[in-house]
C-alpha cells in the first residue's frame, strides 16, 4: 500500500518518531522520513524500519521520491494538508492521490496490549494528578480565582513537569461549568461550590482523559460518590447512573451510535435530555481525540482493544454543569474501566 502521512502521530504511529516538519512515506514494503537537517541525526536513533532522507525542500524531495519508484497512485489523509501545499504538490505529478480522510486514526482504532498497557499506564498518573490537585484544594484552594487554580492543575497533573498534559484542563466553578468547555474566570473558589475538573497526561505519548464534578466541603475528593443541593443531586445522581448504564452494557458487536443511546437514554429518561449537548465518547490514544467516536451519528462497530471515554453530562444554561468521565477499554466483549 502506497500512502503519505504529515499527522506526527500518524508517523509516530508507523515509526516510533517524529518531529515538526517531516513528511511520511509508505512505498509497498519501504517507508521512508523526509526531514530537514535539524532533525536528521535524532531520526536516525529514534525511528524504526525508515529510510531517512534528508531535505531542504521537503516536497521536491517527496516529488523526486515518487518519480523514481514510479508510483501511480497513492493515498493521502486531506486533513493533513494545506491547500498551497497540496496542489504544489499535485501540480508537479501524474499521481492519483486517493483521499482517505483520517486513515491514520482508522488504522489506530483497535488498540495492541502493548498499546492498551501504556494507556493503563497514562490513566493511573492521570488519577495521580487527581488526588495531588484535591490535596491541594483541601490546604489551599478556597478563595483561590479559577484562573489560578487552573494554573495549579496543569502544574499537579504534570507533576511538576515529570509529565506532559493531553490537553489544557478544565477547571470550572458553578455556573461556569454550564459550559462543557469553560474558559477560567476570575471568580473565587468558596465552600459548598461545584467544581468540575477535566484533565488528563500523556505517559509516553499516549493519552489520559477524566473528568469529576464535586462538592467543595472538608473532605475534597474526586470520587463518584458527591453530595449537593437537592436541584444538583439529581442531575449528578441521573449523569452517575447514565454514566455507568453506559459501561455496564457496552458490548463488543454494537454500533457506537447504539452506546452513545444507551448513555442518553438515561438522561432523557430523567428529563434532562436536552441539557445533555455533546456526545457518549470518543477514542484515546496518541491523539486525545480519535476513533471510536461515540456519537449518535457513528455507525462504526466497537471491537476488542477499542478504547474509548464514556462521559455523559447536564449542562443547565447559568445554572451549573455535571460531567463525569472515565476511559474503558472493551476487553473480552465487555467494557473494563481502564
Amino acid at each position: 500500500m502506497n500512502y503519505l502521512l504529515r499527522n506526527e502521530n500518524a508517523i509516530y504511529y508507523e515509526c516510533a518518531y517524529s518531529c515538526d516538519n517531516v513528511i511520511f512515506v509508505s512505498l509497498g514494503s519501504e517507508s521512508y522520513f523526509i526531514t530537514d537537517p535539524r532533525y536528521t541525526q535524532e531520526a536516525k536513533e529514534c525511528s524504526v524500519g525508515v529510510n531517512i532522507i534528508e531535505a531542504e525542500s521537503l516536497i521536491n524531495s517527496l516529488i523526486v521520491l515518487l518519480r523514481k519508484h514510479k508510483i501511480k497512485s497513492i493515498i493521502f489523509d486531506p486533513n493533513d494538508w494545506s491547500v498551497v501545499l497540496f496542489n504544489q504538490l499535485k501540480s508537479k505529478l501524474q499521481v492519483y492521490f486517493l483521499e482517505k480522510p483520517h486513515f491514520s486514526m482508522k488504522k489506530r482504532a483497535i488498540k495492541s496490549d502493548e498499546e492498551i498497557k501504556l494507556l493503563k499506564k497514562a490513566v493511573q498518573l492521570g488519577k495521580d494528578g487527581f488526588n495531588r490537585f484535591s490535596d491541594y484544594l483541601n490546604k489551599n484552594g478556597l478563595e483561590k480565582t479559577e484562573k489560578y487554580l487552573f494554573f495549579q492543575a496543569q502544574a499537579l497533573m504534570t507533576n511538576y513537569g515529570d509529565l506532559d498534559v493531553s490537553f489544557d484542563p478544565i477547571v470550572a466553578i458553578g455556573l461556569n461549568a454550564s459550559k462543557p468547555h469553560a474558559l477560567p474566570t476570575n471568580d473565587k473558589l468558596k465552600q459548598n461550590d461545584l467544581l468540575l475538573l477535566d484533565a488528563g497526561i500523556k505517559y509516553k505519548r499516549y493519552c489520559s482523559d477524566r473528568t469529576r464534578t464535586i462538592n467543595i466541603n472538608n473532605n475534597i475528593k474526586f470520587n463518584t460518590k458527591q453530595h449537593f443541593n437537592k436541584t444538583i443531586q439529581k442531575a449528578y445522581d441521573t449523569v452517575l447512573k447514565a454514566h455507568d448504564y453506559g459501561i455496564k452494557y457496552a458490548r463488543v458487536g454494537m454500533k457506537a451510535s447504539e452506546i452513545d443511546q444507551l448513555v442518553r437514554g438515561v438522561i432523557e429518561d430523567n428529563g434532562f435530555g436536552k441539557y445533555f449537548i455533546h456526545s457518549t465518547g470518543h477514542g484515546v490514544g496518541l491523539d486525545i481525540h480519535e476513533y471510536p467516536f461515540i456519537s449518535s451519528k457513528s455507525d462504526m462497530i466497537i471491537e476488542e482493544n477499542m478504547v474509548y471515554t464514556i462521559e455523559p453530562g447536564i449542562y443547565i444554561p447559568k445554572e451549573f454543569g455535571i460531567r463525569i468521565e472515565d476511559m474503558i477499554v472493551m476487553d473480552n466483549t465487555r467494557a473494563v474501566v481502564l
